[in-house]
């Protein structure tokens, strides 16, 4: 599989720009999954429903299923967090998978960036960031676009993985 990272600072447009990038490239025919990493608990179920009474159950895994999706829980009892290597061997093949977070890994990645919210660019120390997406001007040693423009950085991931 082929991955590409979206990474910065909190509130630096990553998550928009994911959105906007899966729009982008599955328009394109290109079938793409995402992992996204959050920092803290959350559930993909309610406290009442079944699942959620599985799994406090004591349940390992819950998969919850209908006729439009599935959601696979599993609960990390006495585990350390995953690595993304592990949860990448969860997923079903696809051409691309872009990946929101997971700053310190290794694969290439985009930075969201945003001057206002007064954090420094992660790219000045890190090699793994191979552009840099800002709404503001940026003199780098790699390519800085538009935090807008989702075609061009569209464009720039998918020659990067060879798509």
């Amino acid at each position: 599989m082929r991955l590409y990272g979206v990474t910065g600072w909190k509130n630096a447009g990553k998550t928009g720009l994911m959105e906007r990038l899966v729009t982008e490239i599955t328009g394109r025919g290109i079938r793409v999954s995402t992992v996204k990493h959050a920092h803290h608990t959350f559930d993909v179920d309610h406290a009442g429903k079944d699942s959620h009474r599985h799994r406090v159950a004591g349940a390992t895994e819950v998969l919850l299923a209908s006729r439009n999706r599935f959601a696979l829980m599993h609960e990390l009892r006495d585990e350390d967090e995953p690595s993304l290597a592990m949860l990448l061997d969860k997923l079903a093949p696809v051409d691309l998978v872009l990946i929101e977070g997971y700053k310190r890994d290794t694969h290439p990645k985009v930075e969201a960036f945003r001057a206002e919210t007064g954090n420094p660019l992660i790219a000045t120390n890190d090699p793994t960031i191979r552009a840099v997406a800002s709404d503001s001007p940026l003199d780098l040693d790699r390519p800085v676009f538009d935090l807008d423009d989702t075609l061009a950085i569209a464009d720039f991931i998918l020659a990067e993985v060879g798509l």
